[in-house]
């Protein structure tokens, strides 16, 4: 400190100092609650100027505020509100175990009400309040001056039951927060009782008094080990579940809640049941009412009748505050020191206060008796002497000169002196030594109890049990909360949830997806499809709510889609973008989709990408629980991107073709099956060329491949026509391109003879159906289609969708398959163009066909 004093300091020890000064306050003076008394400083000074202001039980209410002025003025330094709000919260019977303040008028509802305003509300002490200030006016324990050191207040309460563990308490300081759960008042006295008789018992002995939390609001606590690891070490947790019954009814199912878990708002917990109602997460639900009135709480959720109660019961417990953890932080300040405790500690703190208090208490006691014993026996001792005594005072000059004289002529001492010359005269009748004589004999009695009370511990001991079963037997206090030894199980049925619906559900290329009812799409079967004009749909299927839709971008990534989370809209209504449930990026286009019936499908999904990539997962692998965002299913390179998804079982063939006209067939067994964050393998080997499409056959049914190509043309070829070979080969030409023009490859599919597609380009659209063309060989150039002449192939809509249901097809042996039909294709090579070349017809080409008006 120099001359100016001017303090120069680091900045660091100046905040350092300064938050620990302040940290220390809030620890010791405001957050925490004391070991002994159980409670926080303000608790403490509300309860203190009640009783000093006589506010007692057994008077009338007063004003809240008035106790509030007296706070805050005398002892608490602080906002009203936050007096007036501890002050409520002593009085609630939903917060306390036993409420310490008795108040009348609006204190708060279990919905989150706040209490009335103070102006309001009247108050008093609780009755049970009055053992925890009991004997404080007999210097049991230290008084400390207040804010302003104009009177004293108690640094702690004498507290005659232990009030941390049965009122609990909560609270959050630097550094340190405290969660104490409140117990029941009779099982806390029994295991401070048993403390008392045995201080050298373990945790367990005290267990079986101590069974577990005793909440206001009831309920059920589960999970017996939990239990004793928060009440041995002070942390640890436990659940709390509602208290419920199932009603069943004529047409209608119902779950009604009787209580609900310590510190839930029941408002908050019946307007998010609701909100699950009204959003439909599960479908069942009905009804939600709160029916609670001055006879208790009632929450009633009515049900459809084949809904599953309990499933529905779990989904709650999961998902709102019917059911809740509650997470013990045993933190109290003991010896001046912020400590976490188990039930054993607290229970020795309460027990070593308590000592400390019936010791002063006997010792205040012991010494007002022996004061009034010697004042006693100097009146017996007076009126034995009367007449000397009363001539002698009469004698005297004034009292001062009267009680000297009785202290020399007598040997009275001062005190009995002055009792002496203060004793009126009708005390000395015959019948007030007869009083003095009893009054004489009890105070014997009761010094030599009080000798022995502090002259033995044992005994001390003893008079502490006493007084604590007989606040057992003032104050019964039934158990409220139901202990569990096992916790119950909550899991879900998700598909138990859903109610079973079919339905219609359409994805475009740009992501707008759409579930539509069949009553709906029935109605609307003349009626355009509702779709932005430059988008174009991907795949439109008749499912079920129970069902799953796999949504595949070019992108390399995938998105979960459960049919019943979709939003219902009309066949002509444009839909909703998939990303209000993933979101998706906006350079993804939807190129495929797969519906997943059952994914323990003995199937897989084939996906390869345009530099000619292939990937092989197994359906079970794109199962997730969460699916808020797309999920990578195939890496791909920064220029690269995914063209094809197919689904197959294991053994079936496998064709991709480049633009260029090159066609790889090969087995699909000679593709590894991966995992879903694994990269591709090469499937066809492309040169300045890439992937038009990859399409999967069955060997013992392979059908026919029908491309297409750009300008429009169409070929028709067996599959058995192409010749096998191995993986990552470049493959063999499927058609021939003119020399005047380039033609490329736009996409091929196999079609059985009945199956159509639909072409759209510029010239508008046309229905292909496969019996509409014959086979031709490879080398044949595709025929043109009139309707387009010349134009592009905008997109090619197929409307079999790709399944996977667990059904799989017979399975054919590839290899033994292409032998017999190669062979089979040598004796079989003529067609019906062919024989009319023998019955020497002029021979007619697929080119002079297609060109034709009239075909």
């Amino acid at each position: 400190m120099e001359d100016n004093k001017i303090l120069r300091m680091s900045l660091d020890d100046i905040m350092g100092d300064r938050f620990g000064r302040y940290s220390k306050y809030i620890i010791q003076d405001r957050a925490l609650p004391d070991v002994r008394d159980g409670l926080k400083p303000v608790q403490r000074r509300i309860l203190y100027a009640m009783f000093k202001e006589g506010n007692l039980p057994t008077k009338a209410y007063r004003k809240s505020a008035k106790t509030v002025g007296n706070v805050i003025g005398n002892y608490h330094p602080h906002g009203d509100s936050s007096v007036y709000d501890a002050m409520v919260r002593l009085s609630q019977d939903w917060k306390m175990r036993i409420p310490l303040v008795d108040m009348q008028g609006n204190n708060g509802s279990i919905d989150n009400d706040p209490a009335a305003a103070m102006r309001y509300t009247e108050a008093r002490l609780a009755p049970i309040s009055m053992e925890l200030l009991k004997d404080l006016d007999k210097e049991t324990v230290e008084m400390a001056l207040n804010f302003d050191d104009t009177e004293y207040e108690p640094t702690v309460l004498p507290a005659k039951y232990p009030n941390l563990l049965v009122n609990g308490a909560t609270g959050i300081s630097a550094g340190y927060a405290t969660d104490i759960p409140p117990h029941n008042l009779g099982e806390v006295i029994d295991a401070t009782i048993y403390r008392i008789k045995h201080p050298q018992c373990h945790f367990d002995d005290l267990h079986q008094f101590i069974k577990g939390p005793d909440f206001p609001t009831g309920a059920i606590v589960e999970g017996a080990s939990d239990i004793a690891k928060a009440l041995r070490c002070g942390r640890g947790k436990v659940v709390v579940r509602s208290r419920y019954e199932f009603v069943e009814k004529k047409n209608m199912n119902q779950i009604v809640i009787s209580e609900i878990p310590y510190e839930v708002n029941k408002a908050d917990l019946v307007r998010k049941i609701d909100e699950i109602r009204f959003n439909k997460d599960i479908d069942g639900v009905l009804e939600v009412r709160d029916e609670s009135d001055r006879n208790g709480l009632s929450i009633v959720i009515d049900l459809k009748k084949d809904v599953d109660v309990q499933n529905t019961l779990n989904y709650f417990f999961k998902n709102t505050d019917l059911q809740k953890n509650y997470n013990y932080n045993m933190v109290a300040i003991k010896d001046k020191r912020p400590e976490q405790m188990g039930i054993v500690s607290i229970i020795d703190g309460y027990i070593n206060h308590e000592i400390d208090v019936v010791t002063k208490r006997s010792t205040f006691d012991l010494n007002k008796a022996s004061a009034r014993e010697h004042i006693v026996e100097g009146l017996i001792k007076a009126v034995s002497i009367l007449d000397d005594v009363v001539h002698t005072i009469r004698q005297s000059k004034d009292k001062k000169d009267a009680k000297l004289n009785l202290m020399d002529q007598y040997d009275f001492s001062e005190v009995q002196a002055e009792a002496i010359v203060m004793l009126q005269l009708y005390r000395l009748t015959n019948t007030d030594i007869v009083a003095l004589e009893e009054e004489l004999a009890s105070l014997h009695e009761e010094i030599e109890k009080l000798k022995e009370i502090l002259g033995s511990e044992k005994v001390l001991r003893q008079v502490i049990i006493s007084e604590l079963r007989e606040i057992k037997k003032k104050y019964p206090s039934p158990r409220l909360t139901t202990i569990k030894d096992e916790i119950m199980d909550t899991s879900i049925n998700a598909q138990a949830m859903i109610v079973s619906e079919d339905c219609y559900v359409s994805v475009t290329r740009d992501g707008y997806i759409k579930k539509i009812s069949l009553r709906s799409y029935k109605a609307s079967q003349n009626t355009a499809f509702g779709k932005k004009d430059d988008d174009r749909l991907v795949s439109l299927c008749q499912t079920n709510t129970l069902h799953t839709l796999l949504v595949f971008t070019n992108r390399g990534n995938y998105c979960f889609v459960p049919i019943h989370k979709l939003e219902e809209f009309k066949w002509k209504d444009l839909g909703k973008h998939i990303s209000y449930l993933i979101k998706l990026n906006n350079d993804e286009k939807i190129i495929a989709t797969v519906l997943v019936k059952d994914f323990k499908s003995p199937q897989y999904v084939m996906m390869a990408s345009r530099d000619g990539a292939i990937k092989k997962v197994a359906i079970a692998d794109f199962e997730v629980s969460r699916f808020s965002r797309p999920m990578k299913c195939m890496n791909l390179k920064a220029d690269d991107e995914m063209v094809s998804v197919q689904l197959s079982s294991g053994h079936d063939g496998v064709i991709l073709a480049s633009k260029a006209g090159y066609a790889a067939l090969y087995s699909e067994e000679e593709i590894s099956v991966v995992g879903i964050k694994a990269g591709g393998v090469k499937g066809i080997r492309l040169t300045h060329d890439s992937l038009a499409f990859m399409r999967v056959f069955n060997p013992a049914n392979p059908q026919s491949l029908v491309i297409f190509t750009n300008p429009v043309g169409i070929k028709r070829i067996h599959v058995s026509d192409i010749p096998a070979c191995k993986r990552a080969n470049k493959g063999n030409l499927i058609f021939k391109s003119p020399k005047s023009r380039q033609i490329t490859l736009y996409d091929g599919y196999i079609m059985d003879t009945y199956d159509t597609l639909t072409l759209y380009g510029e010239s508008g659209s046309i229905e292909v159906c496969a019996k509409d063309f014959n086979f031709t060989g490879l080398i044949n150039r595709p025929g043109g289609i009139k309707a387009f002449e010349d134009k592009s192939i905008d997109f090619i809509y197929d409307s079999r969708l790709l399944i996977a249901d667990g059904k799989v097809e017979e399975e054919g042996s590839f290899k033994e398959f292409f032998q017999v039909e190669k062979e089979k294709t040598l004796f079989e090579e003529e067609t019906p163009i062919k024989k009319k070349e023998e019955n020497k017809f002029k021979p007619i080409s697929f080119d002079d066909l297609f060109e034709n008006d009239d075909f």
